[in-house]
């Protein structure tokens, strides 16, 4: 048998690196310890317990929270809330996005200010987006209402609250898809519109059988991110709907009911369970979409 080689004493300057290494490294171990492992198992333990008389203490009681959110009427419905909006968010923001990173990623005149103005809204603040929107939908001084002669109950309709949402949800990442496409769309390499164009190939045929083949990776990529950040969306819903809003039972996402159990009712532990209940389906959708990537993208 071949005697195994002795180790190699490391030197005083590879401990040094070594050293230095683990210094420039330890804030960032540490915030993800502190801002998201800790969180998180604390998230996972309180999810089994019952939060204590004034909100002291916690008491373990298994899986009763778990048998409690998976017969839960209420929070099937707000899940259910939750796809919907999604289903609004994301197809319709992936197409408008893409259609405008074709047109922007031409050499015209005034891209980049086109460019600014679509990005516009995804540096802007969450509270002015909502207080922006809420006065368009408003149903007597709001604008929409004023310009077409109408008298819609944009948010406080539970038949159509919903897609009003999603319309802001949909406004709201239109930049941020579209920057992503740009910088896809630049990494094509401009042989294959040639050869196409050679070949007689209308702008049209190119795009169907030269672009979305080859921007596949980066489409997936946006649909894969924007179902999870729709599925978790918070923040849209809390400052546009009020707590007396009549379509706020239609529109609540799982998150908003999160929230509302936790914070305002100060039942952290049901909470808790609600979004590892959350966590679990966004876990299986991943899981489908990454086997159907095979599937569904090109690979150059």
């Amino acid at each position: 048998m071949k005697q195994k080689a002795p180790k190699k004493k490391r030197t005083k300057a590879q401990k040094r690196e070594m050293i230095w290494a683990l210094c420039f490294i330890a804030p960032t171990i540490i915030g993800l310890i502190v801002l998201n492992f800790y969180p998180a198992i604390n998230t996972l333990w309180q999810s089994f317990c019952k939060t204590g008389d004034f909100g002291k203490g916690n008491v373990f009681i298994g899986f009763q929270n778990y048998a409690q959110v998976f017969s839960s009427g209420e929070v099937w419905h707000s899940l259910w809330n939750t796809i919907k909006y999604a289903l609004i968010e994301v197809p319709f923001g992936v197409v408008i996005a893409l259609v405008l990173a074709v047109f922007l990623n031409k050499k015209l005149k005034g891209t980049s200010l086109f460019r600014t103005i679509f990005f516009l809204p995804m540096v802007c603040a969450p509270a002015a987006v909502a207080m922006v929107w809420k006065w368009l939908y408003n149903q007597q001084f709001g604008l929409l209402n004023n310009v077409f002669g109408t008298n819609v109950a944009w948010i406080s309709d539970p038949k159509i609250a919903w897609i009003s949402i999603g319309v802001i949800g949909v406004w709201s990442v239109i930049g941020y898809n579209m920057v992503l496409f740009i910088s896809g769309l630049q990494e094509i390499p401009g042989d294959y519109y040639e050869a196409a164009e050679i070949d007689g190939a209308t702008g049209i045929r190119q795009f169907f059988h030269i672009t979305i083949p080859l921007l596949s990776p980066t489409t997936f990529f946006i649909v894969q991110t924007r179902i999870i950040g729709a599925l978790t969306i918070f923040d849209l819903m809390f400052m546009v709907m009020d707590k007396t809003n009549l379509a706020l039972e239609n529109t609540q996402s799982i998150v908003y009911l999160f929230y509302d159990y936790a914070f305002t009712q100060g039942n952290k532990g049901y909470g808790a369970t609600i979004v590892i209940f959350l966590v679990i389906f966004i876990m299986i959708v991943t899981f489908i979409l990454q086997r159907a990537e095979k599937k569904l993208v090109y690979h150059p």
